[in-house]
């Protein structure tokens, strides 16, 4: 099966313009193309995780990527799927992120002897003069068409009003395009569905610029909106690449504990396992059901954080749920720093654990019955513990299967 096909197969694709083309490029490994990673934090997380896997299957097929840090996009912020304006970075905090990044993506791509490249858009959009930028770019985007755009509709139907900051967006991405055609002969790009308006721009630029028949610019939207960011979330937060905020243990149980409905699709599309395997799961129920969670994040774990840390992940979780051996057990270490009048509250606790992503959401799961603490069940939302009660360890369970050991230290 080729490379295209693939893709199709694993469910990868969402829209495509000019398939036949986009079919004949990657098939013969004759794409080079960019996907946008915009720096609003200092690791990469799940969400961004698809988009990673895809480069690297395309690259594997012969294909060169472009990976294109936002350091000017993120000094406005993308508004697409947001619900109210992005907190502004500092271009010091964006800097720094992008280094974070830069470490990230080589574990996953390799750029090696020009195999692939890894550009920062803020060469480009943070020398440009504005009036060069109306004139060059602004005659070929029409208000009313940007308007109608999904990113756009919604802020401005349902969210209360979208910035002249955010509007600009659609156009400084827009312009990536056309400079990544420019300087690297850049031919494809891909991203989420809610970067379809957005994609679309660059895509017109280039070919009202240069001509239809001249411009070889197409377009791929995977479905990254939909899918990779309902990944990205879960009841503790964001789950991040990076083991210094997401240990490879709660990255393993993350995925081991995915719905029974998304498993297959997140194999499918996440994992490098041959399709003629993953279609054998696809009848797969109960136990067996359990055995293909496993599979998954065994493979992802690995992926991420080497095999060595996913064999450590998964023994260590086969240990507490099978024998309730907590030997193993991952632990978090509360300093004077966390206390408050000499002790810390178990909703801080739960924060710190990454059991809850607020107050609020700890309080509902406390509420809710969910939450344990030495093996008693925790009632009291208040419940304190001074640094003597964790001096030893202290269990504190969510659900059946989040367990984290809390130590003073």
């Amino acid at each position: 099966m080729k490379i295209y096909e693939e893709l199709v197969a694993r469910g990868l694709i969402a829209q495509v313009t000019d398939e036949e083309r986009i079919r004949e490029l990657v098939n013969n490994g004759e794409a080079t193309f960019y996907i946008g990673f915009d720096p609003t934090a200092d690791s990469l997380h799940v969400g961004h995780f698809m988009a990673l896997c895809l480069m690297k299957r395309l690259q594997m097929a012969g294909n060169k990527p472009i990976a294109l840090l936002g350091g000017g996009t993120g000094m406005i912020g993308d508004p697409s799927g947001k619900t109210e304006m992005r907190k502004m970075l500092t271009r010091e905090d964006i800097d720094h992120n992008i280094e974070c990044f830069k470490k990230q993506m080589s574990r996953f791509i390799d750029f090696s002897d020009d195999k692939a490249i890894m550009v920062n858009n803020a060469d480009w959009l943070l020398n440009l003069n504005y009036v060069d930028l109306l004139r060059e770019v602004g005659a070929y985007f029409h208000v009313n068409n940007m308007l109608r755009a999904e990113c756009y509709k919604q802020r401005l139907e349902r969210d209360g009003g979208l910035s002249f900051l955010e509007f600009n967006y659609m156009i400084m991405q827009s312009y990536d395009f056309l400079e990544l055609y420019r300087r690297y002969g850049c031919n494809l790009q891909f991203g989420g569905d809610d970067q379809w308006s957005n994609m679309l721009g660059g895509r017109e630029l280039i070919r009202k610029k240069y001509g239809e028949k001249k411009a070889d610019a197409m377009t791929i939207t995977l479905l990254l909106n939909s899918e990779g960011q309902k990944m990205g979330k879960t009841v503790g937060g964001a789950v991040w690449l990076d083991p210094n905020k997401t240990s490879p243990y709660d990255f393993y149980q993350y995925w081991r504990n995915v719905d029974d409905a998304d498993v297959l699709k997140c194999i499918r599309m996440l994992t490098f396992l041959p399709l003629e395997q993953i279609d054998e799961m696809d009848n797969w129920e109960g136990a067996k059901l359990n055995e293909a969670k496993e599979i998954l994040a065994f493979e992802l774990t690995k992926l991420v954080h080497t095999e060595e840390e996913a064999v450590k992940a998964r023994d260590t979780a086969k240990a507490i749920f099978s024998s309730g051996d907590f030997s193993n057990m991952p632990e978090v270490f509360i300093g004077e720093e966390d206390l408050k009048d000499g002790a810390i509250d178990i909703q801080s606790i739960m924060i710190k654990c990454e059991m809850a992503t607020s107050r609020g959401d700890a309080r509902r799961s406390i509420e809710g019955g969910g939450v344990s603490a030495g093996g008693d069940k925790v009632t009291d939302i208040f419940m304190s513990f001074s640094p003597d009660d964790l001096a030893e360890g202290i269990v504190i369970k969510k659900g059946k299967k989040n367990y984290k050991k809390v130590i003073f230290k």
